[in-house]
C-alpha cells in the first residue's frame, strides 16, 4: 500500500519509524509547521533522513492542500498525534480511508487531553483506540482498542510514556495489517456512553486543599508533568510534582504544611495529607521540594493556597 503518515513529535516519529523498519511504502509525511526558534519536529527529521517528502500545511482546509494530498494517490492515511481538523474530503481520499490514534477508550474522553482527565477523575482504567475519523471530534467507528490499567500511583507521564506510547505504536501497526488484509472492523461508537473534555490547562489544575485528599492527589498526578498542578506559596505560584498520599495530620487545617524536610513538603487536605517531592517555583526550574523549603524558609505550620 501507498501510505501517508500524518502526525508530529515523538509519537509521530515512532509510528513512522516502525512503518519504515518493516518496509512499508510511506510516500509522504504531513506534520506541523516549523516554529521559529524551536528545534525541527523529530517526525520531520525522520522523514527527511529517509528521503520522504514532507508537507507542513498550517490548515487542511485550503483547496490546494486537498489537491496536493489527492495527487499522492495513497491507499491509506495513518494519523498519529494530529491536532488540526482534517476535512472529510481528505480523510476519504485514500483508497482505504484514514485511521487515527486516540489515547482513550472511545467514546469515553473524546477531546485533546484524554490522558489527563481519566486520572484526574479517579478512574482505574483507560486505554487507546484506533478509529476511522469522520467529520466529528473523535466520533468515527472503532477499528481496535487496547485497555490499560491506571494504578493508584500512576501519573500522566507513566501512563503515556510507559504504556500508551509503546502500545499505541504497536496498535497502529496491527491496524495497518488489518486494513491490508481487508479485515479491519468499523464498529460504531455508542454515543450514549460518550464524554468530552477540552484541553487540560493551568486554570484547571489549581489545587483546592479543602477538597478530599484523594481528589487532590488525583489532580496532581493527572497533571504531572503537564500542565503541572499548582498552589501558592508565599504569594507566588508553586507547581507540584511527584506526590504521595499520607495519613491525616492531627489538628492540621487544609493547606497547612505539616512537615518540611529531607522527605519533601507534607500538606494537609480533607481527610488526609499530600507529600510533595518536587516543585517548580514561579519563573524557575524543577527542584527537590526539600531544597525549595530550605531556600525559601518554608516550615511546618505555614499555609499554601
Amino acid at each position: 500500500m501507498r501510505i501517508v503518515v500524518n502526525g508530529q513529535q515523538a509519537f509521530g516519529q515512532a509510528v513512522l519509524k516502525a512503518l519504515l523498519e518493516r518496509d512499508e511504502n510511506v510516500v509522504a509525511v504531513y506534520c506541523a509547521p516549523d516554529k521559529e526558534g524551536r528545534r525541527q519536529d523529530p517526525m520531520k527529521e525522520e522523514a527527511l533522513a529517509h528521503g520522504i517528502a514532507v508537507h507542513q500545511p498550517a490548515s487542511f482546509k485550503p483547496p490546494e492542500v486537498r489537491e496536493q494530498f489527492e495527487a499522492l494517490r495513497c491507499d491509506l492515511c495513518v494519523m498519529a498525534y494530529v491536532i488540526l481538523l482534517v476535512p472529510e474530503t481528505i480523510l476519504d481520499a485514500p483508497t482505504h480511508g484514514t485511521i487515527q490514534y486516540h489515547p482513550s477508550l472511545l467514546p469515553r474522553h473524546r477531546g485533546p487531553s484524554s490522558i489527563n482527565w481519566p486520572i484526574i477523575q479517579g478512574e482505574t482504567r483507560t486505554g487507546l483506540t484506533i478509529f476511522w475519523p469522520d467529520k466529528g471530534l473523535d466520533t468515527g467507528p472503532v477499528l481496535l482498542q487496547k485497555e490499560v490499567e491506571i494504578g493508584p500511583d500512576d501519573t500522566l507521564g507513566s501512563i503515556y510514556f510507559d504504556r500508551l506510547f509503546p502500545s499505541g505504536v504497536e496498535a497502529m501497526l496491527e491496524a495497518v495489517d488489518l486494513v491490508k488484509a481487508g479485515d479491519a472492523p468499523r464498529v460504531p461508537q455508542d454515543d450514549s456512553q460518550a464524554t468530552y473534555e477540552g484541553w487540560c490547562r493551568k486554570a484547571d489544575v489549581e489545587i483546592d486543599w479543602s477538597k478530599p485528599a484523594r481528589e487532590v492527589y488525583n489532580l496532581i498526578r493527572g497533571a504531572d508533568p503537564q500542565p503541572g498542578a499548582w498552589t501558592r506559596c508565599q504569594g507566588k505560584i508553586l507547581q507540584v510534582y511527584e506526590a504521595r498520599k499520607l495519613p491525616a495530620a492531627a489538628d492540621a487545617k487544609p493547606g497547612q504544611i505539616t512537615a518540611a524536610g529531607a522527605d519533601g513538603i507534607a500538606v494537609a487536605a480533607q481527610g488526609g495529607a499530600i507529600q510533595i517531592k518536587r516543585v517548580r517555583p514561579e519563573g524557575d526550574k524543577k527542584i527537590a521540594a526539600a531544597d525549595f523549603a530550605a531556600a525559601a524558609g518554608v516550615e511546618a505550620g505555614a499555609p499554601l493556597g
